[in-house]
């Protein structure tokens, strides 16, 4: 478990009641893409600390939340605002697309 992911029990308190914008990152460990995007999303935080929040889940282990928020492929990228999604984008991005998502949230 990296130190960006966190468990279906978190979710509420770390990304819907977060004063800040926060990214989540769907992904499985078999997922391919999701591996690859590890990296940018890593870089993404270090990048945003204090900012935002940027997470990871488990798709694997949180599939209640997965389903509940429509989740269809992986890796798939939600931006939060509020508490309620402003927008998602699915499969493999770069860092610049990811970093000026946010920064039109900040």
């Amino acid at each position: 478990m990296s130190e960006l992911e966190i468990a279906a029990e978190q979710f509420d308190e770390k990304v819907l009641k977060s004063a800040k914008p926060v990214v989540v990152d769907f992904f499985a460990n078999w997922c391919g893409p999701c591996k690859m995007l590890a990296p940018t999303i890593e870089k993404l935080s270090a990048d945003y600390a204090g900012k935002a929040g940027v997470f990871k889940i488990d798709t694997d282990k949180a599939q209640q939340l997965a389903t509940q928020f429509g989740i269809r492929g992986i890796p798939t990228i939600i931006f939060f605002k509020d508490g309620k999604e402003a927008t998602r984008v699915v499969g493999f991005v770069p860092y610049d697309k990811l970093a000026s998502t946010l920064d039109e949230l900040l």
